[in-house]
């Protein structure tokens, strides 16, 4: 029987989740984990590039690893880990460091973008986040990383630190590839359709959170730009409309042109407390579940607790195969 492909993602839990989030990353785990042999991480260590508030990043933790449970995700079938509590990923980030170049790392978007929004704390941090993303990726052996569009130039560097390392010193590390959903891989803004949906984002009114009420949401849907024309049809000249349909689709479990078929006679007040209606059906028993599991933190203690050991096992030995390749001596015990 072939082998499952091994899979690996991870979100900050750097604040709220959108539904941007969700569709474009959570939706999918509960089928992939059916598929691949999954790791799921929380990436604590990249939020510490940005300045946090230690109490409220301890709470946000906990809070996203109950949003991944209520999601569906298995941790018979999964492995959901802390990427702080698997010390590995520090380890090989810094071996990965020695063949990276200042150079490709200051060219990145997200460095640029990141510098401008936070220009005083601008650290090595920011700067050095792919690399560390490299080495979460690395250290499994990952042969599929799903990614949004704005993760694409962290994954080519990916390939990239991994072919450099291999050429150097001998195969060591398998090239991953990307994963992009062709629908819902970017969910744009509600307000203004021309950027990501972001719940940085000032107007409240342009995101829709995991932890929205119905009411909240059906708001939000009902203030959403749309565009000129009636027609509920995706076009170049339709952003607004394209968005909502695009929504729809991947909450009501339909095609675009289902989608499209289905509305072809509606108005966009009607489309739109329609998709408010699909968007509040699937959020809120999510919603319920995450605050059930929340209650109970000993139980989420245990899990991580146990995903770090089975994560922690995967990564020691990549990271022993990486230490003999570049010369350093193994680790024996006393």
């Amino acid at each position: 029987m072939d082998q499952k492909k091994v899979i690996l993602s991870g979100i900050q839990p750097s604040g709220i989740m959108t539904i941007g989030n969700y569709l474009g990353a959570i939706k999918n785990w509960g089928v992939m984990q059916d598929e691949y042999d999954c790791l799921f991480m929380l990436a604590d260590l990249h939020t510490l590039t940005v300045k946090q508030e230690p109490a409220r990043l301890r709470a946000n933790t906990y809070e996203l690893t109950a949003l991944y449970l209520a999601c569906g995700l298995d941790p018979e079938k999964s492995v959901l880990f802390l990427q702080s509590h698997v010390p590995a990923h520090a380890e090989l980030s810094w071996i990965l460091n020695t063949v990276a170049y200042p150079g490709e790392l200051s060219r990145m978007t997200q460095f640029k973008d990141k510098c401008a929004r936070h220009a005083d704390n601008i650290n090595m941090g920011l700067m050095d986040y792919p690399v560390l993303m490299a080495a979460d990726i690395l250290l499994y052996q990952a042969d599929v990383v799903p990614i949004g569009i704005d993760q694409k130039q962290h994954l080519e560097l990916t390939r990239d630190l991994a072919m450099r390392f291999n050429n150097r010193y001998g195969d060591t590390f398998k090239i991953p590839e990307a994963y992009i959903g062709k629908v819902g891989a970017k969910i744009y803004s509600l307000q203004d359709p021309e950027k990501k949906m972001s719940k940085s984002d000032e107007n409240l009114n342009a995101f829709v959170s995991m932890d929205d009420d119905t009411d909240t949401i059906m708001r939000k849907f009902k203030r959403a730009v749309t565009d000129s024309g009636s027609e509920v049809r995706r076009a170049p000249d339709k952003p607004g409309v394209t968005n909502l349909i695009n929504i729809y689709s991947l909450f009501a479990g339909k095609s675009v042109e289902e989608t499209e078929k289905e509305f072809e006679n509606a108005g966009y007040a009607e489309f739109k407390r329609r998709v408010g209606e699909a968007v509040a059906a699937g959020v809120e028993p999510i919603r319920r579940e995450k605050d059930r599991i929340l209650s109970d933190k000993g139980y989420i203690d245990k899990l991580l607790a146990s995903g770090a050991e089975r994560a922690a096992a995967a990564a020691e030995r990549t990271l022993r195969k990486v230490y003999k390749k570049v010369g350093l001596l193994p680790r024996v015990k006393a």
